[in-house]
C-alpha cells in the first residue's frame, strides 16, 4: 500500500488546549508518522490560548517542523464560519500548495471555519477530504451540546422551531440557513468518520448519507495499567474518581450532590477525588462547584488540572471512575482511559456513554442528572460483594492508537482508489457551492 501524504487539521493543539479531540487528532498524527506517512499537523488557535507573534498567522510549535499553529481570531460560532477570510485564505492556500497532501483529514472546523472545505477542494481538487465527527457542533448551535438552553433538557434532534425556542433572538429562518450552509459545504467531504454508533445515528437523522459515515473507534497510546488499589481482606472498593474539565455539561455538580447525599445518609468511608480544572468557566459555576465541595464535608477533594503523564498514578488511587455528564457525549476519552487502567465506570446511562459502558457488565449506569440515583449506585458499588472484581474482569480491550491508525490508513486507501464513487459527490458539491 502506497503511503499517502496526510494533513491533519484540528481546532487546537493539545499542548495549548488538552481536549479529547485535540489529543486524539495529535496521537493519530504521530501514529501515522510512525507508519511511514509524511504527515503535517495543523492546529488553529487564538489569543485565548497563546500569544501571537507579530507579523504572522502561521508558526511552528516548538522545534517541530511538521506541527503548525494557525491564528484564527475572527470566527462566527453560529454559522461555524470564518469571518477574516483575507487573513486566513492566503496562509492556508500557501500551506496546501506547499505540502500538497493526498488526504486532508479534518477533526473540527472551530476557529478555522467550515469554508475551508471549499478552499481545500478548490486548491487541491484531487485530494480526498475526510472529516471526523467528534461532537454535535454542526447539528446544535448551543455549542454542540444538544441540550436546551432554557432548562438543560436533552435534545434528540434539531429543527428550526425547536432551535428558535433555545435562541429566541434568532429567527427560525436563521437556523434553516445555518443548516443549508453547513450541509452544502459538507457535501465536499469524501468520507465522514464517527467514533460511536450513537453519534453516527444522530448525523444520519440530521441528513448526512449513512453510506458516507464510517465508524472507527478512537484509539489510545499503549500504557501499562495502573496497579489495583490495595484494600484489606473483605474491605470495600469505596474510592471514586472524576476526571476531566469541570463545566456545567460534564456533571461534576451531580457527582458532588451524590457525595453530599451519601454523607447526609451516614456514609463516611468513601472518597471522591475530583481531577480537572475550570478553564473559561463563570464565577457563578465555580462557586457552585465550591459549594458542592463544602457540602461533601471533606469526602470530595479537588485536585485541580492534571497532565496525561500523571493518569496512571492518579488512577492508582481510585477504584471507580464516575462520569456524570448531562449531555449525550460521543466517545469519551475518560472512559477509554478508565478501561485502559481496568477501572469500571459509573456513568449517565445515555448516548455515547451508554454505548461504551455496559450496565452491569463492565460498569454501572444511573439516571442522567440525578444525584440521588448516583448515590444509590455508588452505595451498591461499595457494598455488593465481588461486584468490582466481576465488572473489572469484563472490561474490553481498548483499541490502541496503532490499530486506529491502521484503520484510518485503510480508509484513506479506499477513498483514494474509489474515484468513481467520490467523483459524483465532488461534482455536485462544486455546483452547489458556486
Amino acid at each position: 500500500m502506497t503511503m499517502p501524504r496526510v494533513l491533519q487539521i484540528a481546532h487546537n493543539h493539545p499542548a495549548l488546549h488538552p481536549g479529547g479531540t485535540e489529543i486524539f487528532a495529535h496521537d493519530l498524527f504521530g501514529a501515522l508518522k510512525a507508519k511511514g506517512c509524511q504527515s503535517l499537523f495543523l492546529a488553529c488557535t487564538n489569543q485565548t490560548h497563546r500569544e501571537q507573534k507579530p507579523g504572522t498567522n502561521l508558526q511552528t510549535l516548538g522545534r517541530s517542523a511538521d506541527e503548525v499553529i494557525l491564528w484564527a481570531g475572527h470566527f462566527d460560532r453560529f454559522f461555524q464560519s470564518q469571518i477574516d477570510l483575507h487573513g486566513i485564505v492566503p496562509d492556508l492556500t500557501n500551506l496546501l500548495q506547499s505540502f500538497r497532501p493526498d488526504v486532508v483529514h479534518v477533526h473540527h472546523v472551530l476557529l478555522l471555519g467550515v469554508e475551508m472545505l471549499f478552499l481545500i477542494r478548490r486548491v487541491l481538487p484531487q485530494a480526498r477530504i475526510v472529516y471526523t465527527l467528534h461532537d454535535y457542533y454542526p447539528i446544535c448551535a448551543n455549542d454542540g451540546q444538544m441540550v436546551t438552553t432554557q432548562d438543560r433538557a436533552l435534545c434528540s434532534g434539531a429543527s428550526p422551531d425547536a432551535c428558535h425556542r433555545c435562541f429566541p433572538d434568532r429567527g427560525a429562518d436563521r437556523f434553516v440557513l445555518r443548516e443549508k450552509h453547513l450541509k452544502s459545504l459538507f457535501s465536499l467531504v469524501d468520507r465522514f468518520i464517527a467514533p460511536s454508533r450513537f453519534l453516527r445515528d444522530r448525523y444520519v437523522a440530521w441528513g448526512l448519507p449513512a453510506e458516507r459515515i464510517e465508524i472507527i473507534v478512537n484509539g489510545r497510546p499503549t500504557e501499562d495499567p495502573a496497579p489495583t488499589r490495595e484494600v484489606a481482606a473483605g474491605g470495600r472498593r469505596d474510592a471514586f474518581g472524576y476526571f476531566g474539565n469541570l463545566n456545567p455539561f460534564k456533571g461534576v455538580t451531580v457527582a458532588l450532590d451524590a457525595a453530599r447525599r451519601l454523607v447526609e445518609g451516614g456514609e463516611t468511608g468513601f472518597s471522591l477525588a475530583v481531577h480537572g480544572g475550570t478553564p473559561f468557566q463563570t464565577e457563578a459555576f465555580k462557586e457552585e462547584v465550591a459549594a458542592g465541595m463544602r457540602a461533601a464535608r471533606g469526602h470530595a477533594v479537588a485536585h485541580g488540572p492534571y497532565r496525561r503523564s500523571e493518569m496512571a498514578a492518579l488512577m492508582a488511587g481510585v477504584d471507580w471512575v464516575v462520569m456524570p455528564s448531562v449531555w449525550w457525549e460521543n466517545a469519551p476519552l475518560v472512559i477509554q482511559e478508565a478501561f485502559r487502567h481496568r477501572r469500571p465506570v459509573i456513568c449517565s446511562g445515555i448516548g455515547g456513554m451508554a454505548e461504551a459502558v455496559r450496565d452491569g457488565i463492565d460498569g454501572l449506569h444511573f439516571r442522567v442528572g440525578d444525584g440521588a440515583d448516583l448515590a444509590r449506585v455508588m452505595t451498591r458499588a461499595m457494598s455488593e460483594p465481588d461486584l468490582w472484581d466481576r465488572l473489572s474482569s469484563a472490561i474490553p480491550a481498548v483499541p490502541g492508537i496503532d490499530e486506529a491508525a491502521t484503520r484510518h490508513l485503510a480508509l484513506y486507501h479506499d477513498i483514494r482508489g474509489g474515484a468513481q464513487d467520490a467523483a459524483p459527490t465532488r461534482h455536485a458539491s462544486r455546483s452547489s457551492a458556486r
